[in-house]
């Protein structure tokens, strides 16, 4: 009796401990496009045509507009990738975003200025509990809560659009 009692308790155990996991597994439809509405402050994540789900983020300290340089607190506007994923990075979890292009390049360094980089979809700072920081606080990137980003990153894998609208 006391086995089955030890046994039944680790397997409590385990189950509550995978559900605390930043890491979710998702076996639905492929995420196929994510696309973002900056003045909504909506992302939907689409299986073509259709929701799959719906977030608010934070952006940048800047957010209208397109990202021109580094350091302008603006989030890139146009179809990227998502290119990247950070498991440890200083917010929980990060997805990059393939900015900045080509195009975004020239146009800088036409000006003279860096275009930036590390764009990415993140939650919340490591150590602020998962509570959100206000509204508009990042360096330019999509920020969401924290449950909210293990859902994307288990959902949307590297090589899926991303359509950012104003």
């Amino acid at each position: 009796m006391r086995i089955i009692r030890f046994f039944a308790i680790a397997l409590v155990v385990v189950g509550l401990s995978a559900c605390g996991s930043k890491f979710k597994t998702y076996k639905g439809p492929e995420v196929t496009h994510v696309v973002l509405k900056k003045a909504e402050r909506k992302m939907y994540l689409l299986h073509h045509n259709k929701v799959l789900e719906d977030y608010d983020f934070d952006l940048g300290f800047m957010p209208a507009g397109h990202k021109t340089e580094e350091g302008d607190g603006r989030t890139p506007e146009g179809t990227y990738l998502i290119d990247r994923r950070n498991p440890n990075s200083k917010f929980h979890l990060s997805i990059g975003i393939s900015y900045p292009n080509v195009v975004d390049r020239a146009q800088a360094y036409s000006r003279g200025k860096s275009p930036g980089g590390d764009i990415f979809i993140h939650g919340q700072p490591n150590g602020a509990k998962g509570r959100r920081q206000g509204r508009d606080w990042t360096a330019g990137c999509i920020a969401v809560s924290n449950k909210e980003v293990e859902w994307i990153y288990a959902m949307v894998k590297d090589g899926t659009p991303i359509t950012v609208y104003p």
